[in-house]
């Protein structure tokens, strides 16, 4: 098949063996690649009831179809798994440059199974396919691993994970050369199969259905790129050039542990935030570390002068703006970036991170953990050197606070009890990124029916939400609860096609869904139409909830923290908005009518055997 391999790398840690298995052309067919074919690999590979750290648990990466092609933003590769923060379904993405290289090896799939005695690293150069010995790696932070083996391998891109994955944390990722790979626990499941990294070299290449044309796609998108206002500022400022917006503007900038939904201590009688990129940026930037095919990086390298002198970290972005910044009321540029940088090398999810730390520091506040309980840390908000020592005892669960707050804000409340559970801000598990939901209800909607947990990007409705309208969408009002059903599930069906691809989702106001036929055709050949290719997007949807369905998720897990239901935003443009639990149910049942599901939230037979599922249809089908 042209734009393929046709080959699937299947590694056994507990074999210590691996094979290299044809890619079912069926399969292409109907999934295309990234995100969509990984997510079926994974329902067919892992049984219900599997245990999220045990060797029956998969870790699959899959490059973005489109990713290699030079086109524009085509960057991102997925990794699929059952995770351990939620127990369901776990998708993990990255503009990774290790998918670019394990597509000129020769694989369009790679599937890691089983579980090693002892800590090894996965090889990769070309058919060359070993497992080393990675002792001498084990205990080294994300940032040294991927050093040692660049030093030993010379020219190959590299995954790895830090002490959080080595010791379980459910909230730990993996570092893809200062991209993360990090929501929902990815770190924690190679750390339990002692894969401590994988190093790829490739230098192959894929065969091209029309390389020519191709190349004049390339050429015509990067023109378009180069020339959208909104390339300016994403590159001069990164993704968090709006923060001052969503603040002042629109009131749905949440912080203190969504006490405030806007950082009023930083914005009220000032003129400007410390951690406002327009403040910031300018003053630290020392270079940029864009992804693979990026023309427009929103990538800020910035470097520490006042915490690690010297050191040199790629961010913060806006999810981390927020979850380390507003979020623990802390408005120190450079703190924030130390934190940040600290959460990478550590192998921890920076939203998930910082919203739990929010939650211990608030329970702290209202004296539900005491000085003791916290191993003497003073953890109050905007303390940077509290949330420093935090994360490291995280990382390591060490002391009663670490093995507090390790596996992220639903595990802390649950053992602390107390109540605390109405101040732990999550979704099935999962921390929710920086959107105050109670102003922004068609993402509440969103966020509450999310596969992976509270997740901006798997419908990013955000910004049509928040401007009220983008391309089909019109007239859409936030604080409105009506008509959200069709409006969330056709931006999920959209996103999904977007990781299917590999389309960086900050391109999605260019590329919108017009301009993937010509470039999957130039690519494969394959002559698709727009609705063909939304299919494709709303059958890995499907997937990901039917594998959640068989892990016994249903309505009841489709719903929002108690502070996003019951208490109102207290202050700013947003005032006295929320989403009661009438307004959630409403949506609900508008949602799964159009996403032709019971109203239990499970997917019926007939919509499954509509999309090509029939498998699945039998399997869990109501």
């Amino acid at each position: 098949m042209k734009g393929y391999s046709d080959r699937v790398l299947r590694v056994d840690l507990s074999s210590g063996k691996s094979t290299v298995e044809d890619l079912d052309e069926k399969e292409v067919k109907l999934f295309l690649g990234g995100l969509a074919l990984a997510a079926y690999r994974l329902y067919k590979e892992v049984p219900g009831g599997a245990d999220p750290l045990g060797k029956e648990n998969k870790l699959i990466f899959s490059p973005g179809l489109l990713v290699g092609t030079g086109l524009p933003t085509l960057s991102k590769s997925t990794f699929v798994f059952k995770s351990p923060l939620t127990g369901g379904f776990g998708r993990a993405v990255a503009g990774a440059k290790m998918g670019v290289a394990l597509k000129k090896a020769g694989y369009d799939l790679l599937i890691v199974e089983g579980k090693s005695k002892a800590p090894v690293y996965l090889r990769i150069k070309d058919d060359e396919v070993s497992l080393e010995d990675a002792s001498n790696l084990w205990g080294k932070n994300a940032f040294e691993t991927q050093n040692m083996l660049k030093e030993k391998y010379g020219k190959c891109n590299t995954a790895a994970i830090g002490p959080a994955g080595e010791n379980l944390s459910f909230i730990s990722s993996i570092d893809l050369e200062e991209r993360q790979a990090a929501r929902g626990g990815p770190g924690a499941v190679m750390g339990s199969k002692k894969l401590k990294a994988i190093a790829v070299t490739g230098t192959g290449s894929v065969d091209y259905y029309n390389l020519s044309d191709l190349k004049k796609t390339v050429n015509h998108w990067v023109k378009i790129i180069k020339d959208h206002p909104a390339t300016k500022v994403d590159m001069d400022y990164g993704t968090g050039e709006f923060y001052a917006w969503m603040n002042k503007e629109r009131g749905t900038f949440p912080s203190r542990n969504w006490q405030w939904g806007y950082f009023h201590t930083a914005f009220d009688g000032k003129k400007q935030s410390g951690i406002d990129p327009y403040n910031w940026v300018p003053k630290m930037r020392v270079g940029r570390n864009p992804c693979p095919n990026c023309t427009k990086p929103c990538s800020q390298v910035v470097e520490l002068k006042k915490y690690s002198p010297g050191t040199r970290v790629d961010g913060p972005e806006y999810e981390t703006i927020y979850s380390l910044g507003g979020e623990l009321e802390i408005d120190d540029p450079e703190g924030l970036a130390y934190l940040n940088y600290l959460c990478d090398v550590y192998g921890l999810d920076t939203i998930s991170a910082g919203v739990t730390i929010g939650w211990a520091m608030e329970a702290y506040e209202r004296g539900l953990l005491s000085k003791e309980d916290v191993d003497g840390v003073d953890l109050r908000f905007g303390n940077i050197e509290a949330t420093a020592e935090a994360l490291k005892k995280m990382a390591y669960r060490e002391g009663k606070l670490g093995k507090l707050l390790a596996d992220g804000s639903r595990e802390a409340s649950r053992r602390l009890g107390k109540d605390s559970d109405r101040f732990a801000i999550h979704v099935k598990g999962l921390e929710l990124p920086a959107y105050d939901v109670r102003g922004i209800k068609g993402m509440a909607l969103a966020i509450a029916v999310s596969y992976r947990g509270a997740c901006h990007l798997t419908a990013g409705v955000y910004g049509t939400e928040l401007v009220g309208s983008w391309w089909k969408f019109s007239n859409v009002d936030r604080l409105s609860f009506e008509n959200k059903g069709f409006e969330v599930k056709l931006h999920e069906d959209l996103m999904q096609l977007y990781d299917t691809l590999g389309a960086c989702k900050f391109s999605r106001h260019m590329f919108f869904l017009e301009g993937f036929p010509e470039m999957v055709y130039n690519a494969t050949g394959f002559e698709m139409t727009h609705s063909q290719l939304l299919t494709i997007g709303e059958r890995a949807y499907n997937i990901a909830r039917a594998f959640n369905a068989r892990e016994g998720f249903n309505r009841k897990d489709d719903t929002l923290p108690w502070r996003v239901l019951y208490e109102p935003i207290p202050k700013g443009v947003s005032e006295g908005s929320h989403v009661s639990p009438r307004e959630l149910e409403h949506m609900l049942d508008e949602y799964y009518q159009a996403r032709g599901w019971s109203m239990e939230g499970l997917p019926t037979k007939v919509k499954l055997i509509s999309l090509d599922l029939d498998e699945i249809a039998e399997d869990v089908g109501v």
